[in-house]
């Protein structure tokens, strides 16, 4: 029996080798450990979701107006916008009669970079500056008027008329700091906003144009205004006198106030 024993130790350490570590009572450790990596909670905060659309409208010195946003980092926004103004007026100055347009109309590129709240700073640029005001003269044949501080007549055969247009550069810089957020990054959808700055587009440029006949005295000395250099050196001051007096328009003041959605 003894002999028998012995034998049988060899072949029970054998099997005892082959069997797996879960018959040896590791199982729960092995679960336990890889049930511990399956259950590791995530990081709070990852892949939150930015704000995809926002719709605004307000009013501005750029006239009446419409915005949309997107979100590009969770401190800053994209942000394009297009403005609308149009106002017409007849007045009467030195003599001469004046329908007058005022047109304003732009497209709009904006960078929102906020730095703290709603706070904000919006670099950008004009992509397209139709602002323009744009005229027509007349003067009845056989009236006065008077043109570079010289006094005139009005050719009745041949009355004054003229045009006038004042417009800027088609595109320019522009800055804006303001307060709200279109895309605020929480749960309100409903946004008010208001801004401000200054667009850099230059002196805005007048040009005059008159054409008909002058005289000294009602019907004598009547002559075209193409062939008289004195009226045109006249026409010329004129028009240096409106530019430099355009000149405090060089920064184009913006004051915005909007509303909007989030979407």
């Amino acid at each position: 029996m003894r002999n028998r024993s012995l034998l049988a130790m060899p072949v029970v350490l054998c099997v005892t080798s082959l069997l797996p570590p879960s018959c040896l009572g590791q199982s729960q450790d092995t679960a336990g450990a890889s049930s511990g990596q399956s259950t590791a909670p995530s990081s709070p905060g990852s892949g939150q979701t930015l704000p995809r659309f926002g719709l605004a409208v307000g009013v501005s010195t750029l006239g009446a107006g419409i915005q949309a946003a997107t979100a590009v980092t969770q401190h800053s926004n994209v942000r394009v916008g297009f403005n609308y103004f149009k106002y017409s007026a007849s007045f009467d100055k030195d003599g001469v009669a004046y329908n007058g347009t005022l047109k304003l109309q732009s497209a709009e590129l904006l960078y929102d970079q906020y730095i703290g709240g709603g706070f904000h700073v919006s670099p950008g640029v004009v992509l397209y500056d139709g602002n323009q005001g744009t005229a027509t003269a007349s003067v009845p044949g056989g009236q006065s008027f008077t043109l570079g501080g010289v006094t005139y007549y009005s050719d009745s055969a041949n009355p004054v008329s003229g045009t006038g247009t004042i417009a800027a550069k088609k595109a320019a810089p522009e800055i804006l700091m303001g307060f709200g957020n279109l895309l605020p990054r929480s749960s309100r959808h409903f946004t008010a906003n208001f801004e401000f700055g200054a667009i850099f587009q230059g002196s805005p440029n007048a040009k005059l144009n008159l054409n008909g006949g002058t005289c000294d005295t009602p019907g004598k000395s009547c002559q075209s205004i193409s062939s008289n250099p004195t009226i045109q050196g006249n026409i010329q001051s004129e028009q240096t006198k409106i530019n430099n007096a355009l000149k405090v328009f060089k920064y184009y003041p913006v004051v915005r106030l909007s509303l909007g959605y989030k979407f």
